[in-house]
């Protein structure tokens, strides 16, 4: 068995911190750097790629709506030719950092609002795909099952499934949204989440059911509380039971 493990880090801007970035690339196999739409700045950016490379983590690019105010969390109306053009800009910035430090993007994932909408919207899926594919040599990270999956495969782009550590699942198969409660799985239930899936390729909806997660890559969010600690024993806990990280990209 073998998995990514992933976390969305570079999210500070200017003087304001989110998470820690460095200790967190100690542990995880791949990062989704902010581009600079959600959070992030250039200089936040390119330490972050320095950081990835020297530990050997791949570089994702993580894409958002821009929405400094709202972290990228909030909902926009964005016109489809607009939505690949600001696609295709944020991944040219973060790979500019990427291999101005050695390596290069090697992968895309959507943030926030836009990875739910770009799940669920075929426009919004087709107009992210268009930019990946119009920049070349990038595959996509997302939702299983999902219409950004649909479109990356009509479109010839790799696609990875991914799975959510320390979020709760509906019976669909989609997130919880963060304003439901219990929404954000504490330490506990999300090192078992992490292990099921990884595992198991399944976990438990906010019924109780069984939901299938046929992931190939976990997400631990940077800004989760005690992201650092919970990513560490997620790593610990897959490697116990014969689960190899490594990067899909």
């Amino acid at each position: 068995m073998m998995i990514d493990l992933n976390s969305d880090l570079g999210e500070g801007f200017g003087a304001w911190t989110m998470g820690d970035d460095e200790a967190l690339l100690d542990i995880v196999t791949s990062a989704n750097i902010a581009c600079g739409f959600h959070a992030g700045d250039p200089s936040i950016m390119r330490r972050t790629c320095e950081l990835a490379v020297a530990r050997g983590v791949r570089i994702g690019a993580h894409i958002s709506y821009r929405d400094l105010a709202g972290f990228g969390r909030r909902a926009m109306a964005v016109a489809p030719h607009e939505l690949t053009d600001e696609t295709l800009y944020q991944i040219g910035a973060l790979d500019a950092f990427a291999r101005a430090a050695g390596d290069r993007v090697r992968y895309v994932k959507p943030h926030g609002a836009l990875y739910h909408s770009a799940s669920s919207d075929p426009a919004v899926a087709e107009a992210v795909i268009a930019a990946v594919a119009g920049y070349g040599e990038l595959s996509v990270l997302g939702l299983p099952g999902s219409r950004l999956q649909a479109a990356a495969e009509a479109a010839g782009v790799p696609f990875h499934a991914e799975g959510f550590a320390d979020r709760a699942y509906t019976p669909a198969a989609t997130l919880v949204s963060r304003s439901e409660p219990g929404s954000v799985l504490d330490p506990e239930a999300a090192l078992a989440q992490a292990v099921s899936i990884a595992v198991d390729g399944a976990t438990r909806d906010v019924d109780g059911a069984s939901v299938r997660v046929p992931a190939r890559s976990l997400c631990v969010h940077g800004d989760s509380p005690g992201a650092v600690a919970m990513a560490r024993s997620i790593r610990e806990a897959l490697t116990a039971k014969g689960v190899r990280l490594a990067a899909f990209a």
